[in-house]
């Protein structure tokens, strides 16, 4: 009896000191899976510019891509001979190709959230 009344005693201070160290290692893996920064996704709605931007502005931000690297023939500032070929449709011709699209390049080129003047401006920048 004695030694069965032993063994009770060491099963259940065994299962008392496991259950403490299975709590530990809980609080453990809790500790390290907690998330390390949140991300606010928004309304979906890019913000609005305080003001016009500028033409540079504009190209840093949305014509770089292409026209900074001359990808898909896209030309670059300062290249007068391309841009030459351009323009002699006509300012209004190259403004409305940014406008609308042309070729491989989309509408507004990718700028969803300029105005017409700031792509004028854009424009402007682009081939002076």
């Amino acid at each position: 009896m004695k030694k069965a009344l032993f063994a009770i005693t060491l099963l259940a201070g065994f299962s008392i000191a496991h259950a403490a160290d299975d709590k530990q290692s809980r609080e453990d893996i809790a500790k390290n899976i907690q998330p390390v920064g949140q991300v606010h996704i928004g309304s979906g709605v890019p913000a609005a510019p305080a003001g016009p931007r500028s033409g540079e502005e504009v190209y840093k931000a949305s014509c770089f891509a292409c026209h900074g690297t001359g990808a898909m023939d896209a030309p670059k500032p300062g290249d007068s001979a391309q841009w030459e070929k351009r323009l002699g449709k006509g300012f209004d011709a190259v403004l409305q190709n940014a406008i609308n699209g042309f070729n491989g390049m989309p509408a507004r080129g990718t700028c969803a959230t300029c105005s017409d003047d700031e792509l004028k401006a854009a424009v402007e920048f682009l081939t002076k």
